[in-house]
């Protein structure tokens, strides 16, 4: 089961790119993947090699042979975790007031911006707020 992970987890790597609505995490992400798709993976990309998408494109591939919920799994895992790639590009721009104005005199790096605005949760706008959430890190 560890290498079925480990492969379900290179197949999701290799394969993010960007935006939707709900957000996802890597390690739900590979949950869900390993759940519905794990048989299709042992099945048809056994002797795959793992990066650059190989597994993935082995999907694909086989897309008419893995079964639907298969199918239908990675394409909301993908979806998710592109929206959380995209709301982590973008918290930093949506939060600035935000930041700025809560979070005066704080030292930038080491994440120190993100724990006083995630200390500071009622002072910081919806938006914000909704943002910092969908990148994952509330």
């Amino acid at each position: 089961m560890n290498s079925r992970l480990f492969t379900i987890a290179a197949l999701f790597l290799a394969s993010v790119s960007a935006a939707s609505a709900q957000t996802l995490g890597y390690a739900d992400a590979i949950d869900r993947l390993a759940a519905s798709c794990g048989k299709d993976i042992d099945k048809y990309c056994k002797g795959v090699n793992l990066g650059n998408g190989r597994i993935r494109n082995c999907l694909i591939r086989h897309q008419n042979d893995i079964s639907p919920d298969c199918r239908s799994t990675m394409a909301d895992v993908f979806q998710r975790v592109r929206a959380r790639i995209a709301a982590q590009a973008t918290v930093i721009k949506i939060c600035d007031a935000d930041i700025r104005r809560v979070c005066q005199g704080v030292q930038p790096g080491d994440g120190n911006l993100l724990e006083c605005a995630l200390k500071a949760e009622r002072a910081l706008s919806p938006k914000c707020n909704q943002a910092i959430t969908d990148a994952g890190w509330r």
